[in-house]
């Protein structure tokens, strides 16, 4: 049930990341546009992403 109550949120949050400011555009986050071509790698906020994951497992995990 955890399980599938993290995918609902990240889903939400990809869905609804262009009305959330500061998701997706952090300083480091890779945006390279060009012609015929656009390349986006969210760098700084995978890393930002993985630190909270990593503090509440943490956190849930210590307590049980």
């Amino acid at each position: 049930m955890a399980l599938g109550g993290v995918l609902i949120t990240v889903g939400a949050l990809l869905t609804f990341s262009d009305k959330i400011p500061l998701i997706g555009r952090l300083p480091g986050d890779i945006f390279i546009q060009r012609e015929n071509f656009s390349f986006y790698f969210p760098l700084t906020s995978g890393i930002l992403l993985s630190v909270i994951l990593s503090v509440l497992l943490w956190f849930f995990r210590s307590k049980y």
